[in-house]
């Protein structure tokens, strides 16, 4: 049942946008839009209703069909939120890229999903340039930063929008109407793309109520890019179903503006990542005790596991306490948290949503649950975000589920009062900055470069980042300047993947320790880094 709309309206767009209209809250502010030098406009609902119209039928003119699939190329710039919520009134599956993402990444993305419209600025056109006779299904670029049509497939954003009406006539969509398709790195290396569902809007609207406390009364600042999940799931969805004023400042992050904002903007709800907690527990305290944070509520962080040492800081320095969520691409939503009125235990995930059953599961026979042991953490699926599949990988998606359990992938232990603790991740995927890095896709770039012979990415504690990149490489022949080398390689890895594969360091090594099958051994290569014992080397070849 749709708890959101009285019209049996499930099209995520129109809730976003149109619905809040009809509500009463045209002239309310959707979005306080911070430039980098801190000038402020604002957009309101009435704005995001016609603007999104507008782009719904660009699609429309141009003869897309529904159920293609569209991202968006962009930095946290208005258009981005305009064209996102347009993509989904039209009915066609909205996808966001990270604007850091290089060539191969978008590669990989555009081709897999056979995605025919991108929209984009012109600087970042040029990475989509290289790859671009290579995706056929690509039918049109859009330029948001360009007056006039480079060609028949380059098209002008602002030409395009003064020739559309800005009515358009939301079908009805049913909650099973593919709406957001998201990449995420697996231990195989290719990025999968993980597909929800418009009804994913119940869940997104009932944990935004719920556990972030958002009404239309606060005011709300999302600090993740709309390139992943917690961006779009609750930078756009969730706020704007219920109405709420958002914040999205354009600049990078430090501690100044992040503050001042926090402080000029009277946010009363901050949803925000352990990284960037990380780096403000590195100023002084008196720093922060200088600005006017009455307004502010509370404080929320998704990505990676919280540490308590962030919490005592939130104590003592912001007089706040800050809330652990824990949700993944494929949940769509946030399925566990620590919230409001429940008692926070320093380092744990919290306890799961109210109608949500997570457990966790013996590691030797997958069935039998336990409390106080470690194991893998399931969660019993049929919840309203929960992806539906992974694109042109139906068998990686059936595998992610036996006995009537949803595998997150992840590894965790709960207690006997219900919280959860986190663990770890089962495969070898890498977090950093709460973003999921496949070690395959590095070493596969990296193998590209003409003097690598092979390599290893493995993934080491970090104070900042949770994990960090370190590279083992081996060359092909000796390297006569190797910090040149070294720079080519974070160079290379940040312009080809993205600016978060970049290597913390790069070691070079004689050899790649793998077992008697090939398989790189990387934790034998993590403790060799970390100075500690590598455990069972058995299997190993000689190394």
């Amino acid at each position: 049942m749709n708890h959101i709309t009285e019209n049996n309206q499930y099209n995520i767009g129109y809730i976003c946008s149109t619905l809040q209209c009809e509500k009463g809250l045209s002239e309310k502010s959707a979005f306080n839009f911070i430039t980098k030098d801190f000038q402020k406009k604002v957009f309101t609902f009435e704005d995001l209703h016609i603007y999104s119209n507008k782009t719904a039928n660009i699609l429309n003119l141009r003869g897309i069909k529904k159920g293609d699939v569209i991202f968006t190329y962009l930095p946290k710039v208005p258009e981005q939120f305009f064209i996102f919520t347009g993509i989904l009134k039209y009915k066609a599956i909205a996808g966001t890229l990270f604007s850091n993402f290089g060539e191969e990444a978008l590669f990989d993305r555009l081709s897999d999903s056979k995605a025919s419209v991108v929209f984009t600025k012109k600087n970042l056109y040029r990475k989509i340039k290289k790859i671009e006779d290579k995706l056929p299904h690509l039918k049109y670029i859009i330029l948001i930063d360009e007056e006039s049509d480079i060609s028949s497939k380059i098209l002008s954003y602002p030409r395009l929008m003064e020739k559309v009406s800005s009515s358009f006539e939301v079908s009805e969509t049913s909650p099973k109407t593919p709406s957001v398709l998201h990449y995420t790195s697996g231990s195989t290396g290719k990025p999968k793309g993980v597909l929800h569902v418009h009804g994913a809007v119940e869940m997104i609207n009932k944990t935004s109520r719920e556990i972030l406390q958002l009404n239309e009364h606060e005011t709300y600042w999302c600090t993740a890019d709309q390139g992943w999940v917690t961006g779009t799931s609750y930078g756009i969805t969730g706020p704007w179903s219920l109405g709420v004023t958002q914040i999205h400042f354009e600049g990078a992050f430090d501690r100044e503006s992040y503050f001042r904002i926090l402080s000029e903007e009277k946010v009363s709800v901050w949803y925000t990542a352990p990284t960037l907690l990380r780096m403000l527990m590195a100023g002084e305290d008196d720093f922060y005790r200088s600005f006017d944070l009455s307004s502010l509520k509370y404080i929320f962080s998704v990505g990676e596991p919280l540490n308590p040492e962030i919490l005592t800081w939130g104590r003592r320095v912001l007089d706040k306490d800050i809330y652990d969520t824990w949700f993944q691409t494929e949940t769509g939503a946030i399925m566990i948290a620590n919230r409001p009125g429940l008692p926070i235990k320093p380092g744990s995930m919290g306890k799961p949503v109210d109608t949500i059953t997570a457990k966790v599961i013996n590691r030797e026979d997958f069935s039998e649950e336990q409390v106080n042991a470690p194991g893998y953490l399931c969660l019993k699926p049929g919840w309203p975000s929960m992806f539906t599949t992974y694109l042109n990988n139906p068998d990686v998606y059936g595998n992610k589920f036996k006995n009537s359990c949803y595998f997150t992938g992840d590894e965790a232990r709960m207690d006997e009062e219900g919280y959860f603790w986190f663990l770890g991740r089962s495969d070898d995927v890498i977090n950093t900055a709460g973003h999921l890095i496949s070690p395959f896709e590095i070493e596969s770039a990296l193998l590209e470069l003409p003097e690598v012979a092979e390599s290893a990415a493995v993934a080491v504690p970090d104070d900042i980042l949770f994990e960090a990149i370190v590279v083992f490489v081996k060359t092909k022949a000796e390297v006569s300047e190797p910090e040149d080398l070294k720079l080519k390689i974070r160079l290379y890895l940040s312009n080809r993947l993205s600016t978060v594969a970049t290597p913390k360091e790069v070691v070079f090594t004689g050899n790649i320790p793998k077992n008697k099958s090939g398989k790189i051994m990387r934790r034998v290569l993590k403790a060799k880094y970390m100075g500690v014992d590598a455990g069972d080397v058995s299997t190993m070849e000689e190394f």
